[in-house]
């Protein structure tokens, strides 16, 4: 069973919260509390914790800075920034922490489930890693790219998000996911393709696409599977692959929270209406 824990220090929010997760992933997912910062090192300390959901404004400790320490205590958790703070200085902390996403409040529940979906895949690989691979992979990726301590000067200030800057990270977004979205790509590897640094990507992916990546590139493979399907001569099995998914489970799961079907009830129904 899954373990999660979010720490967030409003008590509606954490419910609710909480709440959502518990419908969705209940039957898999163990949920913790925590309402601020020396809480959730304590839980997350004491219950392993895989997968870990943090507000940054808590009294105290903040979300932050229990992700440093969190990351120092277990190099190959899932550290997902829930916040409302959209300063460019915290989003460049949170990629230096190696946080898998930073989303904004307020947020869409089918944003915050993709990401959740997403991490708990990772986590399931990491469970299957030999101890020497997780560590190894975690010293190549200890250090962060010098660009990110010269975001602003490489690419301007934190409000410098100009139409044209937009228009361009756009094209060059949706040509990169056309062209790769077959492939296990993540966010990094698309802000290194583009030329961004990961920081200022991804708070202009979210002005520009509404969204976070990884629940548009969620969204784009199943548009995508929706077409393979429709012909008859793809082979069911075979989708989830062309769009980018290896494990035709997990595929099966993102096309069925995202269409309310799965993709063999899909097929028959497109085939009905032929």
């Amino acid at each position: 069973m899954y373990r999660l824990m979010i720490a967030e220090d409003e008590m509606i929010e954490r419910i609710v919260l909480k709440k959502m997760l518990l419908k969705k992933f209940g039957e898999e997912c163990q949920v913790f509390e925590a309402q601020n910062g020396n809480e959730a090192i304590e839980i997350f300390k004491r219950e392993d914790i895989q997968v870990v959901i943090l507000d940054i404004g808590m009294p105290g400790m903040n979300g932050i800075q229990a992700a440093e320490i969190m990351r120092k205590e277990k190099k190959d958790c899932c550290i997902i920034f829930l916040t409302a703070y959209d300063r460019f200085d915290y989003a460049k902390k949170a990629i230096s922490i190696r946080a898998m996403e930073y989303l904004l409040k307020p947020y869409s529940q089918k944003e915050v489930l993709n990401v959740v979906e997403e991490a708990l895949r990772i986590a399931d690989k990491q469970e299957d890693k030999p101890e020497e691979i997780k560590n190894h992979g975690e010293e190549e990726g200890a250090e962060v790219p010098d660009e990110e301590e010269n975001a602003h000067q490489t690419l301007g200030d934190e409000s410098d998000f100009s139409g044209s800057r937009l228009s361009v990270l756009t094209a060059m977004v949706e040509e990169y996911i056309r062209s790769n979205y077959m492939n296990d790509i993540s966010m990094s590897e698309t802000a290194r393709a583009v030329g961004y640094s990961e920081p200022y990507f991804c708070r202009m992916f979210k002005l520009q696409f509404g969204q976070s990546f990884t629940s548009y590139l969620s969204e784009y493979r199943v548009r995508e599977a929706k077409k393979l399907l429709a012909q008859p001569n793809v082979i069911v099995k075979e989708v989830g692959v062309r769009v980018g998914y290896m494990d035709s489970n997990y595929f099966t799961k993102v096309f069925k929270r995202l269409e309310g079907v799965n993709p063999s009830d899909y097929r028959m129904s497109i085939l009905k209406d032929l």
